[in-house]
């Protein structure tokens, strides 16, 4: 390409200058990016295909049910089933249940009229109808509403003489104060709901590793927005990713749990300012063996979970996040987002994600720890204070000290007589000495 490119320019007198023009003569195959070949293979390695997430990064989960047959168990289960609906079939089914109720009791009050005759006789004087004023189906519909809702406008009442009405009465209020609990149940279990207090909890972007303590970890941040603590927060951690075992069998979604201070108690967290959860890449963990080299070419994911209780309402709220392979840095830690103001903490939220790169040997965790073992692995840095030093008693080189500073003295307050001065201590030296 390139010799072509100098002939063209050559050939139309622009000195060796390559314009786009020319380059836009030349063919399509030459103006192209080449990738160069051994003959048949390619050189450059593929690029990696995205991946799909197991869970979202705003904690959903993105698996789809499909082909359930028994269906029948949402409706055993009815109340669940409509806190999980969304939220326009649930504002759907609320009017819907409401109105078919009306409707329904609405149509009995109208049919006992007409079966007693209240709708041919209610203009006759001396006739006591079931429901005084009720001579329409739009009467009877607006009767049911009142009923039910207790509003009792005071124009359509029941009388005495109607048995029947009395019992459908008693029926109606029964049943309406049933749905009143459960449809206003549901839309304030779904209203609180815990999963929206979650929508104010952070995790980082990405997952860190390196060296803590002279040990590979990995790390990644969380953080809570409100004012309001998560009581008795805990958090773990899932690795998601396909395994075969030693049968043959493949299994495509392996979790394995990473220890992230189970045994320790460091999972359970104080989540007042953000934190930085750390897992020890020990013999334990699944990143044991995996260098920086052999994590760039492997495939998974890594869920985090965190739970704990709403302050405000005492029920239990989970917020979920997860990191795949190529959000997981090697070399690096997260940016300080904590300083100490005037008498108080403040969190600086713009450094959240923010990261920086350090220094972090490319080999595993064993690896490591086998240099550990044989050796320091990086240079100790010599410690500020010098090394103590043992001193014998000299008397020639107490007096050489006692006659250096009786000299610099003398040279400072300007006295020429400080050699006799050194020359007089000589005399008096042994009752210095000690015993």
């Amino acid at each position: 390409v390139l010799h072509c490119l100098y002939d063209t320019a050559h050939l139309s007198g622009h000195n060796g200058v390559v314009s786009w023009d020319t380059v836009k003569k030349l063919p399509k195959h030459l103006r192209e990016a080449q990738i160069p070949t051994d003959r048949t293979h390619l050189i450059a390695d593929p690029a990696k295909k995205p991946r799909q997430r197991y869970v979202q990064k705003d904690g959903k989960c993105n698996v789809h049910h499909g082909n359930v047959q028994e269906t029948y168990r949402y409706l055993s289960d009815l109340f669940t089933t409509l806190v999980d609906l969304r939220w326009r079939l649930s504002f759907f089914i609320f009017t819907l249940v409401y109105v078919v109720n009306w409707l329904f009791f609405g149509f009995l009050w109208w049919l006992i009229a007409l079966i007693r005759g209240d709708l041919l006789h209610a203009d006759e004087e001396g006739w006591t109808p079931c429901v005084e004023n009720l001579n329409s189906f739009v009467s009877a519909f607006l009767f049911s509403i009142e009923t039910e809702t207790t509003i009792g406008y005071g124009y359509r009442v029941i009388t005495e003489k109607c048995p029947e009405g009395i019992v459908l009465l008693l029926v109606q209020a029964i049943l309406g104060s049933i749905v009143n609990a459960m449809m206003v149940g549901c839309m304030f279990v779904k209203i609180s709901q815990p999963k929206n207090r979650a929508e104010t909890l952070m995790f980082s972007h990405n997952a860190v590793i390196s060296v803590r303590d002279n040990k590979m970890c990995l790390m990644f941040r969380v953080g809570d927005l409100r004012n309001s603590h998560i009581v008795e927060a805990s958090i773990r951690a899932k690795l998601i990713r396909s395994q075969q075992t030693k049968e043959g069998e493949f299994i495509p979604l392996n979790q394995t749990d990473i220890n992230i201070g189970f045994d320790t108690g460091d999972d359970r967290l104080f989540l007042v300012s953000p934190l930085i959860i750390s897992h020890e890449i020990n013999e334990k963990s699944p990143f044991w063996e995996l260098s920086m080299a052999q994590m760039e070419k492997e495939e998974f994911e890594i869920v985090v979970i965190l739970e704990g209780m709403v302050e405000a309402t005492g029920m239990t709220c989970q917020a979920r996040s997860s990191y795949l392979d190529t959000e997981v840095l090697w070399g690096y830690r997260f940016t300080p987002v904590l300083s100490l103001e005037n008498g108080f903490y403040e969190v600086d939220y713009n450094n959240f994600h923010d990261v920086y790169e350090t220094n972090t040997p490319a080999c595993s965790a064993k690896e490591m720890a086998a240099k550990q073992r044989d050796g320091p692995l990086l240079p100790q840095l010599s410690l500020l204070s010098p090394e103590p030093k043992t001193h014998t008693f000299d008397p020639l080189n107490l007096l050489a000290n006692q006659d250096e500073e009786e000299r610099e003295v003398a040279e400072d307050r300007g006295d020429s007589n400080g050699s006799a001065t050194a020359l007089e201590q000589v005399s008096i030296l042994p009752d210095r000495l000690p015993k």
